[in-house]
């Protein structure tokens, strides 16, 4: 099973990052920065935020969604608000997408806010709303379960440190997997945290056997080269023993955001 998280950093990337998507190939894509606006036709949008102007895809869920027509989509919605085309105002959401190959049953799931809730009109105030997903699938293949999670933790304009928000919002990741994990399986834990690697949330995350593939592996940098600021940390890809790991890659190119994308297959 192959297993992919990357932040899509609002699909900035188009070409590059449905391209790859399709030629990966992951039996479950995990995106964080994800964009939809139901019952809308539109391309490239601007997202407006105190004179900075991001170029984003406001529909990128609908056209992930054609790229991998053999999976099942799930959008994860942390706010609502405005993206402009012009002077004309487009109301969609953002939030977190799963992707999930149809061969592969999902037998329980779980999704929630690990900090803040759900804001319905504008964006949300810094450190905006965050939610996880987490997700149990059933392998038909190999007649087994595994539970996956991904979180796109909080961003605050200080920095990665921690905060007593960073702790609390790892405590209820921790809450919301065991309402779906059973203890006695694989589970993999990914996603954009925004922490450094010295962070209280991985001590928290200790707590249910995880360990860190990124520094574990001795990696220093999950950021490409759009990326312009210090501090190459974000993206952690976390498993229990019980995972059986057939690869793991922070993948260097296409690059597709400015996060690399990370890469697990497991046996």
């Amino acid at each position: 099973m192959r297993i992919i998280s990357l932040n899509a950093w609002g699909g900035r990337l188009h070409g590059a990052l449905i391209a790859y998507i399709r030629h990966a190939n992951p039996d479950v894509l995990c995106l964080q920065e994800v964009l939809r606006t139901p019952n809308a036709d539109h391309g490239w949008s601007i997202y407006r935020d105190a004179g900075l102007e991001l170029p984003q895809r406001a529909n990128l869920f609908d056209e992930i969604g054609a790229a991998l027509p053999g999976h099942d989509g799930f959008f994860c919605p942390t706010s609502r608000g405005e993206l402009f085309d012009g002077d004309a105002v487009i109301v969609a959401e953002f939030g977190l997408a799963t992707f999930v190959r149809k061969s592969n049953s999902v037998i329980a799931q779980a999704l929630d806010f690990v900090h803040g809730g759900f804001s319905a009109d504008g964006w949300g105030e810094h450190p905006r709303p965050r939610n996880a997903h987490c997700i149990r699938l059933f392998s038909h293949e190999h007649a087994s379960t595994v539970t996956i999670v991904h979180m796109h933790g909080l961003r605050d304009p200080a920095g990665k440190g921690d905060t007593a928000a960073r702790q609390e919002q790892a405590t209820a990741l921790v809450r919301l997997i065991e309402r779906v994990w059973p203890g006695d399986e694989g589970l993999v834990v990914c996603g954009d945290f925004n922490v450094l690697p010295d962070s209280t949330t991985f001590a928290i995350l200790a707590g249910l056997g995880l360990s860190d593939l990124v520094t574990g592996n001795g990696l220093v940098d999950t950021r490409t080269s759009y990326y312009l600021k210090e501090g190459r940390y974000a993206d952690y890809m976390l498993v229990t023993p019980g995972v059986n790991i057939a690869k793991f890659e922070v993948v260097e190119a296409p690059e597709v955001s400015d996060h690399r994308a990370l890469l697990l297959d497991i046996m």
